[in-house]
């Protein structure tokens, strides 16, 4: 059913400490609680303090361990000491799912400003390149390897008009996936990306207050008929960090519903 789509998770990541970036809503918020039941130490990084404390509010609710940090992941200080309070709390980092991101666009290429385009580039990029830096970095001290997930997008994958930054800013991040995995997948260190499709979030409609016309057109691009929710996108980084997924590096799990199958 459309806007509750069943979870099942077994206790798959019990003992295991994940760190989720972007976690105080939407995509990383359905993540982190779904880590949570699944038997992870999870931490909560965001700049938003309400919004990260009630999603560790949530997964402590629910039964979960959870520990909120805010952080920007543009600034390498704050990513630095996300890495530093996450060990210092659960003694290691198993994990992670850098899904922080902005998208803030929709306009031509050339009618793009140029603080528009930094501010994009900071988040998207820089965020996600800082996150792997670190995290990298204390999963080579420690045994046992880990697992990154990127949130990528479609729009890493294919054009995307009138969002010509926020496009190169995905392309950059399934570029450093593809580089990180090859570069660390000696250590055991499993590095993908998730690419979705266009995702029920505040970003969605944010997108469509800006443009409503564009509703019926992006489901029209989905084959599946619909837009996807923020649980099927959890659902994915978690296989990705999961065992399950123990022989997959580098790539970009495309969950789209069809849309970059035609």
């Amino acid at each position: 059913m459309v806007g509750k789509i069943k979870q099942q998770h077994e206790r798959t990541f019990d003992g295991k400490v994940v760190m989720v970036t972007g976690a105080a809503a939407g995509i990383g918020r359905a993540a982190a609680l779904a880590f949570g039941r699944a038997g992870a130490c999870v931490v909560v990084a965001d700049t938003s303090v309400d919004g990260g404390h009630a999603t560790a509010a949530m997964i402590v609710e629910a039964g979960g361990k959870a520990l909120f940090v805010q952080a920007n992941v543009a600034r390498a200080a704050e990513v630095e000491a996300l890495v530093d309070k996450t060990v210092a709390y659960y003694g290691r980092l198993d994990c992670a799912f850098n899904n922080a991101g902005i998208e803030e666009e929709s306009q031509p290429l050339a009618d793009c400003e140029e603080a528009l385009f930094d501010r994009i580039i900071d988040v998207n990029v820089k965020g996600a390149w800082l996150c792997m830096k670190y995290q990298i970095r204390q999963m080579l001290k420690q045994e046992g390897g880990g697992a990154i997930v990127n949130t990528a997008s479609v729009a890493g994958l294919v054009g995307a008009p009138t969002q010509a930054v926020y496009s190169a800013s995905k392309h950059a991040v399934v570029g450093m996936t593809k580089t990180a995995a090859a570069e660390y997948g000696h250590a055991g260190i499993r590095i993908n990306s998730v690419c979705p499709g266009v995702i029920n979030t505040a970003m969605l409609t944010r997108a469509l207050v800006r443009e409503p016309s564009r509703e019926k057109r992006l489901k029209h691009l989905h084959p599946i008929g619909r837009f996807g929710e923020v649980s099927e996108i959890a659902n994915a980084a978690l296989w990705l960090c999961s065992d399950q997924a123990s022989f997959v590096t580098g790539h970009q799990l495309t969950v789209d519903g069809g849309l970059t199958a035609i």
